[in-house]
């Protein structure tokens, strides 16, 4: 299956910058299969198309402010995605311009506040940085990252809590699981009054929703692994539906790749 199959025209000007406000007022578009037509409707329109006793599957996970920059002793600038995590102090990252730091090199992110040694050189070219660091990572990486957002959005993220769903609970994504950026806590609430039962899954979403394929045979390209959970309780509420007949419908397809 060639990759140039899949190529279709998408002009500059109809991807849009910046969100909708309320979320569940962003464009939705329905596929009615009965009268074989195409609808355009507003986010908040789906619960018409939920039921009760459905199940949706939400992707709970949290996204991290990965990319950070940071300078070695020269001055050099580096800028450092964090990919995974391995313990603690060490991660896996992809780093730019990687060439520049060589093993046992150090960045400075922040002066006596955050530095990190390069420890390994991966074969896929990614690099593992040891860390140290003064206090909270997590905190430290609030003030220092910056949100990975997706190389078609050209305007700078001013408000970060658009780039995570309202149910993020945990995890360390380094994308949104877009499909869920639409909902609303209010949204959300009338769901749950319409009697449609919510199950939860955890599925850090990693750097391979950023990088593009670059096999013409897309049989040939290399998927890259991603963390993930299903709570038990999730596992009985879905065999359960499945059992009774019940529609289980997974938001976004890290929500569907989990429960495959």
């Amino acid at each position: 299956m060639n990759i140039q199959e899949f190529d279709f025209e998408l002009p500059e000007e109809l991807i849009a910058q910046h969100a909708v406000n309320p979320r569940d007022h962003s464009k939705l578009l329905v596929l009615n299969k009965e009268k074989k037509e195409i609808e355009h409707k507003r986010f908040y329109n789906i619960i018409d198309y939920l039921k009760k006793d459905d199940v949706l599957v939400l992707n709970r996970t949290k996204v991290i402010p990965a990319r950070l920059y940071g300078h070695k002793e020269n001055g050099t600038v580096l800028e450092c995605f964090l990919l995974k995590r391995y313990d603690l102090y060490t991660w896996e990252v992809l780093l730019k311009p990687a060439k520049r730091l060589k093993m046992g090199q150090k960045i400075i992110f922040s002066e006596g506040l955050l530095e990190a040694e390069l420890v390994e050189i991966k074969e896929d070219g990614n690099r593992v940085l040891k860390f140290s660091f003064q206090g909270n990572f997590e905190e430290i990486l609030d003030k220092l990252g910056e949100m990975p957002v997706p190389p078609y959005i050209s305007e700078k993220l001013e408000d970060r809590s658009r780039y995570q769903t309202v149910y993020a609970k945990e995890g360390e994504s380094v994308a949104a699981p877009t499909a869920g950026l639409h909902f609303t806590e209010e949204l959300l609430e009338k769901i749950k009054e319409k009697g449609v039962i919510i199950a939860e899954v955890f599925l850090d979403v990693g750097l391979g929703t950023f990088r593009p394929v670059q096999t013409e045979n897309i049989l040939e390209h290399k998927m890259h692994s991603e963390k993930y959970k299903v709570p038990k309780e999730t596992v009985k509420i879905v065999n359960d539906a499945k059992k009774k007949g019940n529609r289980v419908i997974a938001v976004g397809t890290t929500s569907v790749r989990t429960l495959e």
